[in-house]
């Protein structure tokens, strides 16, 4: 079974790379900036976390799933993530420049934490003509705990700790946000996951609290390694800045690029695919 990642992040490719998964790696050449400011420009509003991070893993994905890879139709299942880290109801994206990174991180330890939000979409394009459409395998539909769960509304989690049942929904009554808009509403340390034809689209995230006693020196120290330029939220979980982060509330996967415990759930309860089903034996 072979999994695209609409995505050229290290980052991502080493999650699964390290449980077994040796995805084929796709640019999805989406222009995130412009497909946020048109999505806020229809909504009259800017984007709340949740929102934004599953539109662009739908975009990502979908940009990858029906685009020829290396000359032939992609075959197997596409997976588009995005990250956004929250600081006091301000969305913190890229800094790029060492001085927005000081910035963040000086915001950052005034709060004492934030949520990263982390957005995932699966889309199946399988080739085989007896691939099952999405939420068709029998196993997925006698399974009690999923399909006939207690619907927890828009954006509605498990329990704590846990990954919540998938729900069925028609994107086209998302407005502009398609299927990212029925998991939107998710509090700060809660998930979503919500199935719409041959897509499964999910947001986890992750509250984490910082080191209360971060100097000055230590900023400047971790902003010159150029560790925090290209990564959401300025710092990386897996890197350098592991040392200053002391409590993560949240699968730590997700604070690194993309849920494992979310993804295996959207291929099993989405499709009736195993997670050992992908492992590269």
């Amino acid at each position: 079974m072979r999994l695209y990642l609409a995505s050229t992040s290290p980052a991502r490719r080493a999650l699964l790379a390290q449980t077994g998964i040796e995805p084929v790696l796709v640019a999805p050449g989406v222009d995130e900036d412009a497909a946020v400011a048109a999505a806020a420009t229809s909504l009259g509003r800017d984007l709340t976390g949740p929102e934004l991070v599953a539109m662009l893993a739908v975009a990502k994905a979908s940009a990858v799933a029906d685009a020829p890879v290396d000359g032939s139709p992609v075959d197997g299942f596409v997976f588009g993530g995005d990250s956004a880290f929250e600081v006091d109801g301000v969305l913190y994206g890229k800094p790029h420049d060492p001085e927005v990174a000081r910035d963040r991180w000086r915001q950052m330890l005034a709060a004492g934490g934030g949520t990263l939000w982390s957005g995932h979409c699966v889309v199946d394009r399988r080739r085989a003509a007896d691939a099952p459409d999405a939420l068709d395998a029998p196993d997925v539909l006698d399974a009690p705990d999923v399909l006939d769960a207690p619907d927890p509304g828009p954006g509605g989690a498990g329990r704590a700790g846990t990954v919540p049942p998938v729900r069925t929904v028609d994107a086209s009554g998302g407005g502009p946000l398609g299927a990212a808009a029925f998991v939107a509403g998710v509090a700060p340390g809660g998930s979503a996951m919500v199935a719409d034809g041959d897509q499964v689209v999910a947001v986890d995230s992750a509250v984490l609290t910082f080191a209360d006693d971060m100097s000055p020196a230590e900023i400047d120290a971790y902003v010159a390694t150029g560790e925090p330029l290209e990564v959401a939220g300025a710092f990386t979980i897996d890197g350098r800045a592991a040392a200053y982060i002391t409590r993560i509330d949240g699968a730590p996967s997700a604070v690194v690029g993309l849920s494992l415990p979310v993804l295996r759930a959207m291929l099993l309860r989405g499709f009736g695919i195993a997670w050992h089903d992908l492992w590269a034996l």
